[in-house]
């Protein structure tokens, strides 16, 4: 079972390695992540009888995360008119 989620998290780690085009790409790699954490994070839990409130708190500040990329990601394509990393520079911020 261990080796699904590390088999997950390369995964992850791959697509957002690769992506070069779309922000949307990148930050839905980026929660797929979250998500193996949080199912590896559930599972060792489980194993070793502890309660489950921290898997709570996790997923909580993980769906604030996601808020928060999906509002920049707005913010951005309101102010460039797309969504493409080649538009974002950090100089014209």
């Amino acid at each position: 079972m261990n080796n699904m989620m590390v088999i997950f998290m390369l995964c992850g780690i791959t697509v957002f390695c690769s992506t070069r085009k779309h922000i949307l790409l990148s930050l839905l790699s980026l929660e797929f992540m979250v998500l193996s954490v949080y199912f590896l994070l559930f599972l060792t839990m489980m194993l070793f009888n502890y309660e489950l409130y921290f898997t709570l708190f996790f997923l909580v500040f993980s769906v604030c995360e996601g808020a928060l990329g999906l509002s920049i990601l707005v913010m951005l394509v309101r102010s460039h008119g797309n969504d493409y990393l080649s538009s974002v520079s950090i100089l014209t911020w």
